[in-house]
């Protein structure tokens, strides 16, 4: 038995339509996590959705109940062949954001799957019931050329809460870190560079949020018989942000400036060019950090965006000099960046720029993760993807978005490849949402090569990623 013969057996069976049939059932599931009313749905789709594939491939379930959020629970599934082969752990979620039902477009329901040319319409199509039924149909082809195994020990973690900032699955890798002890993490989530690209990434860029609060007066005043007299918050908060980021949205603080734009990762995002594709919005050429390519702005920088202003009443405005104003703000970061520190630096900044009124309030934040671009294992799946797919895969140094990825490379220790089935313009949160068929397809065959050379190689590389991180690399 081959590699090849194990990518045409994938093939086979995407094109038998039956990856489309478990596909339709499981997008049928309103598995919306930001909802109080789907605890039931969600509890379901782990145990009647997942569960029954994974124990005929002779995974061991293991549900665990949340401890930061009720009734978003986890699955560790567990597949040990033999204690002395590679183990891999893979990762998906089963949740999807509002449905937003009435503002599907005629003909679409976000939880009836339908089929127009390359798409396949329904909310979590993309984000994430596509991707890991992709990666869960390639394990089931390598088992059955295998005849009952991998070559290869298996963990899967799945969760029901990511679409709510995976609320406590950083404690559930801490307090089980020994059920989730494995020697590398290759999943699924997030977009390709564009549709016809494959992609790895290896990391996320990190996000953090805070509030900026100008609090001038407990009451409006009319601004007749008192402009000119007054301060107006929105007015001095308008400012302060623009000293934070300018005009042409340039950062401004440099201690958020990261160091790790470096010669070699330079290099690799020479290889990339975002947008550019149908459904893609125009790219704002002199928007962000001058010197930079969109590509390095995207994947090697930081952006301060804001996400939210408010002052007075926008709705009603009235002829008043509001009592305070605010504004939500985010930093999206690469690794590199001293982001712990944020409201320190922020404060220091606008005190530096004469805005000491200005109320700072760190709000949450996840970090950056990166793994060594020079490491076997990337090697490793770009050759493989380029032999199974014909095409010269992207290979992104992090996401520009952000994912879980820390709790798998910092908490478990784990070297992490992404290895993403869906594309920009998919909809992920955001009406009509879906899947493209082609993506999906040779997502499966690029999977089931992976997982076939996992079982042919798994030994000698993770002994070269071993020598490699040993080595100082």
């Amino acid at each position: 038995m081959t590699a090849q013969r194990a990518v045409q057996q994938a093939t086979a069976y995407f094109d038998s339509g039956e990856f489309q049939r478990i596909l339709a059932r499981r997008v049928a599931q309103r598995t919306e996590s930001q909802r109080d009313d789907r605890d039931n749905e969600l509890q379901r789709y782990l145990q009647d959705a997942i569960g029954p594939q994974l124990i005929a491939l002779g995974f061991t379930l293991h549900f665990i109940d949340n401890a930061e959020a009720a009734n978003r629970p986890f699955l560790v599934a567990v597949r040990i062949e033999d204690p002395m082969l590679p183990t891999l752990l893979s990762y998906g979620h089963g949740d999807v954001v509002f449905g937003d039902d009435e503002n599907w477009r005629d003909g679409l329901s976000p939880w009836q799957m339908v089929e127009e040319g390359d798409r396949w319409y329904a909310r979590g199509s993309a984000d994430n019931k596509g991707q890991h039924c992709v990666n869960l149909a390639a394990l089931e082809q390598v088992f059955a050329l295998r005849g009952g195994s991998l070559g290869f020990n298996c963990k899967i973690l799945f969760e029901m809460g990511e679409e709510i900032s995976s609320p406590g699955l950083a404690h559930l890798c801490q307090q089980h870190g020994e059920l989730l002890q494995a020697d590398l993490f290759i999943a699924s989530d997030g977009p390709r560079l564009n549709a016809v690209r494959p992609t790895l990434f290896l990391g996320s860029r990190g996000a953090v949020n805070f509030r900026l609060t100008v609090n001038a007066r407990d009451n409006a005043y009319h601004s007749g018989n008192w402009g000119g007299l007054l301060s107006n918050p929105g007015t001095q908060l308008a400012n302060a942000i623009a000293s934070l980021v300018n005009a042409q949205g340039v950062l401004q603080v440099e201690a958020l400036k990261p160091n790790s734009l470096t010669p070699q990762v330079r290099d690799i995002l020479g290889d990339i060019e975002v947008g550019g594709m149908p459904g893609d919005p125009d790219i704002d050429v002199h928007w962000g950090e001058p010197g930079l390519t969109p590509t390095e702005r995207l994947y090697g920088w930081n952006t301060l965006e804001v996400l939210s202003f408010l002052t007075g009443n926008p709705a009603r405005p009235m002829n008043a000099i509001p009592g305070s104003a605010t504004a939500v703000c985010q930093l999206r970061f690469v690794v590199g960046t001293d982001w712990e520190n944020l409201a320190q630096h922020v404060r220091a900044h606008l005190h530096q720029h004469g805005f000491d009124y200005v109320e700072v309030e760190f709000m949450r934040g996840s970090p950056a993760t990166r793994l060594d671009p020079t490491d076997p294992l990337v090697n490793w799946v770009l050759t493989s993807m380029v032999e199974t797919s014909g095409k010269k895969p992207a290979l992104l140094p992090n996401l520009g978005g952000s994912l879980p990825n820390d709790v798998f490379s910092d908490i478990l220790g784990l070297p992490t490849l992404w290895v993403p089935h869906s594309y920009p313009a998919c909809g992920q949160h955001g009406v009509n949402e879906h899947m493209l068929k082609s993506i999906a397809r040779e997502g499966l065959q690029i999977m089931t090569r992976l997982l076939w050379d996992l079982g042919e190689q798994g030994t000698e590389l993770v002994a070269q990623h071993r020598a490699h991180v040993g080595g100082g690399q």
